[in-house]
């Protein structure tokens, strides 16, 4: 089983933020597959479906950003899942343009809280994760201010096409292999840059 976690904040303030753009991905796969959500349990709000014959879990952490690790640790110990092979974590990064996306096997949590708590609670860096783009903080903003303020409309139209987009994304992860999802949109996110 594949367990799909996107990153944010559970309070109503905080919906449409930067920080909160794993929650939207989620929520636009819950649309998509017309998944039921099956309520709250071990500090996550969860649903489950079938996606190419795999049987999948999407959840966000109810628990609030720097604590997400406590959630995903619960999931991945109850249904037994090896965060290696089974775990998709989805989340923003400053460190991507507004509107792109980057896949990863593997890697650190950069400046990111959440990352940072999973890997802690999971004492491991190597699982998938997909990283949507919001954008490098402005020079004399806090980092927490920049995260947690919502996109401007240009900017929110640009992050909807790859909120979209991480849709296929996902289902190419799940049906074939991170390593096809890479060679594919990480190659587009380069070409894009070249013709720019």
């Amino acid at each position: 089983m594949y367990l799909i976690v996107g990153l944010g904040n559970p309070d109503k303030k905080y919906d449409h933020t930067k920080h909160n753009v794993g929650f939207d991905v989620i929520d636009e796969l819950i649309d998509k597959y017309d998944i039921p959500l099956s309520g709250l349990t071990m500090k996550g709000m969860y649903g489950k479906t079938v996606i190419g014959g795999q049987k999948v879990m999407v959840m966000k952490p109810m628990t609030y950003m720097n604590l997400s690790g406590h959630a995903v640790r619960a999931y991945i110990d109850y249904y037994k899942l090896n965060p290696e092979e089974d775990l998709i974590v989805i989340y923003d990064d400053v460190d991507l343009p507004t509107g792109q996306v980057r896949i990863r096997k593997k890697g650190s949590a950069g400046s990111h809280n959440g990352m940072k708590s999973i890997i802690q609670m999971l004492g491991t860096q190597n699982f998938t994760r997909i990283r949507v783009g919001i954008g490098p903080k402005p020079e004399k903003w806090d980092l927490a201010d920049y995260v947690l303020a919502p996109f401007s409309k240009e900017e929110r139209v640009k992050v909807e096409d790859i909120i979209e987009e991480c849709v296929p994304i996902t289902k190419m992860i799940i049906e074939n292999s991170v390593e096809d999802a890479m060679t594919k949109y990480n190659k587009k996110v380069a070409d894009e840059k070249k013709e720019g």
